[in-house]
C-alpha cells in the first residue's frame, strides 16, 4: 500500500507530528472537506525510517521546501510555478494530491516557514538514506534553476540546505553542475549544439574529465546509476509518484555514457 492509500485510509493520522505534520494537516485541512480521521492512534506501528513514513516525508518536504526556493529571490516566478506544477505532472498525482502538493509549496513561500526544522526533521525520518536526500536536494536545484538562472540567494539557500542534510559545498557543486548539464543536455536537440558543447555536457553529467580512462568512466557511470537507480531508490522511500523523475534521469545519465562511449569508440 502506497503512503497516500494510508493517508486515505486514516491509519496515519497527522502522520509525522512535527513540522512536517504539522504541515500536511493544515494542508489536508484546507483542501478536503471529508474526514481523515487525523489522529495520532495510527502511528504506534510506523517509525522514523520506515518506508511509508519516508515516503510522505519526502512528499512533503519536497513541495513545501520548493516553494521556499521559489520565494528566495523575492518574488515566486510564473516559471517557478509552471515548475512545480510539472513536477506534479511528472508524478502523475491525483488532483487530490495536487491540491495538497499546492498547499504544501504555498506554505513554503510564508515568512514563519522554518526551514531549519524542516530539514532536520526530513533528515531524521529519512534514516541516513544519503541517495534518496540527494535526489531531494537534486529535485531542489532544478526548481532553482526553472527561470534558468540561480540567483545568489536560492544559491546560499541551498548550501545551507546541504549543510544541514550533510552534504558539503564540493557535494553541491557536483549537484548543480550535473543538474546544469542535464537541463542543457536535454535541449540539444533543438538547440543545434556542436558535438564538443554536447560531449562536454555529457562529461559534466557523468562528473569525470575529457582525459579520464575507459576504467573511470565506466566506474563513474556505474556509481551514478547506482544512486539514481528508480528501484533502489523506490525501496529507500522514494514515494511511487516520483519513480518517474528518478527514470527520467538514469535515461539522462545513460544518454550521456552513451555520448562518451560513442566518442571514445567504448564498448
Amino acid at each position: 500500500m502506497s503512503w497516500w492509500a494510508t493517508i486515505i485510509g486514516g491509519t496515519f493520522g497527522y502522520m509525522l507530528g512535527g513540522p512536517l505534520g504539522a504541515l500536511f494537516g493544515a494542508a489536508i485541512g484546507r483542501n478536503f472537506d471529508r474526514g481523515f480521521s487525523l489522529t495520532q492512534e495510527g502511528m504506534a506501528g510506523f517509525k522514523p525510517g520506515d518506508r511509508e513514513r519516508v515516503q510522505s516525508a519526502f512528499f512533503i518536504a519536497t513541495f513545501s521546501v520548493m516553494g521556499h526556493i521559489a520565494k528566495a529571490d523575492g518574488r515566486v516566478s510564473a516559471s517557478e510555478i509552471e515548475l512545480a506544477r510539472a513536477v506534479m505532472n511528472q508524478m502523475s498525482l491525483t488532483a487530490d494530491q495536487k491540491k495538497v502538493a499546492i498547499d504544501l509549496f504555498n506554505q513554503g513561500k510564508q515568512a514563519d516557514f522554518d526551514l531549519d526544522k524542516v530539514l532536520e526533521q526530513f533528515r531524521t525520518e529519512c534514516q541516513r538514506r544519503h541517495n534518496l536526500i540527494q535526489m531531494f536536494i537534486e529535485i531542489q536545484i532544478h526548481a532553482a534553476y526553472a527561470d534558468d538562472v540561480m540567483h545568489p540567494d536560492e544559491k546560499r539557500l541551498l548550501l545551507k540546505m546541504c549543510g544541514l542534510l550533510g552534504f558539503t559545498p564540493h557535494d553541491f557543486a557536483h549537484m548543480e553542475a550535473m543538474v546544469r548539464s542535464q537541463r542543457d543536455f536535454q535541449g540539444d536537440a533543438t538547440t543545434g549544439k556542436s558535438h564538443k558543447v554536447i560531449l562536454k555536457e555529457a562529461y559534466a553529467i557523468l562528473d569525470v574529465s575529457e582525459h579520464a580512462s575507459d576504467v573511470d568512466v565506466k566506474r563513474a557511470y556505474r556509481r551514478l546509476m547506482n544512486q539514481h537507480h528508480p528501484d533502489k531508490l523506490a525501496s529507500k522511500g522514494l514515494p511511487e509518484e516520483m519513480m518517474k523523475l528518478a527514470t527520467e534521469k538514469t535515461q539522462e545519465i545513460k544518454a550521456a555514457y552513451e555520448t562518451v562511449k560513442k566518442s571514445r569508440g567504448m564498448r
